[in-house]
């Protein structure tokens, strides 16, 4: 819940002069709250800048005052954030709601980014593997689920403490991750779908975090709201 209309249009004018759009080999995808994806995505035509909604619901259509439909989503962005770790704490987001949103994107031709992780606790306890497993089973199991999906693991106990999982540990979640979707959904597809990292990622230690060959690319909270600090990470991703 970030930006008003004039930062998020500063937003993106500043990464579009920063000439980030013309790096090759990096996809962009802004996710702007709702009610400026229609501002952002007029902003970004003609750019390589693409666009995501934050969150969407799975019914069509119906009485859900304050809701958004994945139809409604596709009128202005090609991609959506499923399962966000707030989504799941702040607002009782479940795995079976994590996997009906991940129906309805795919039956709207959206790509989904589905989110993953553990907490501190459960981290602690060692259960950091039993934690995904239960995500990932409950989100994708009996899912005819495309290549061009998207899943990001994002430790809780990362989100916003400026402590980020090392780049070890990172690429061994998200090799767990990946050898589950392989069960789920064939070994071609499992390595065709992007796993990004998410959780205190920096212009500092990104090329670190994405250099490791299971992590397909970071899903970035605050460090992406400065246009500066976007074009710097998405430099390190090319870099690579």
């Amino acid at each position: 819940m970030n930006t008003d209309a004039a930062s998020a249009r500063d937003l993106v004018e500043g990464i579009k002069a920063a000439r980030v759009d013309a790096l090759a080999g990096v996809e962009k995808v802004l996710c702007p709250p709702f009610v400026y994806l229609q501002l952002v995505r007029d902003l970004t035509r003609g750019t390589s800048l693409k666009v995501g909604a934050q969150d969407m619901h799975w019914e069509e259509k119906g009485a859900f005052t304050g809701e958004i439909s994945a139809a409604m989503v596709k009128d202005f962005a090609e991609y959506v954030i499923i399962g966000h770790s707030e989504r799941r704490q702040l607002f009782g987001e479940t795995d079976e709601g994590v996997r009906r949103k991940l129906l309805a994107a795919i039956g709207h031709g959206l790509t989904p980014i589905v989110c993953v992780g553990e907490t501190g606790d459960e981290r602690s306890a060692g259960r950091t593997n039993d934690v995904l497993l239960r995500q990932v089973r409950g989100a994708f199991a009996d899912v005819d689920l495309p290549a061009t999906a998207v899943v990001a693991y994002e430790p809780v106990w990362a989100i916003g403490t400026g402590v980020a999982a090392t780049a070890q540990d990172a690429n061994d979640a998200i090799g767990f991750i990946r050898a589950e979707l392989a069960k789920l959904a064939g070994a071609e597809t499992a390595q065709a779908i992007r796993i990004l990292y998410g959780g205190s990622v920096t212009p500092a230690n990104v090329a670190e975090i994405v250099s490791q060959p299971e992590v397909d690319g970071g899903l970035v909270g605050g460090a992406s709201l400065v246009a500066s600090s976007f074009a710097d990470l998405v430099r390190a991703a090319a870099s690579l």
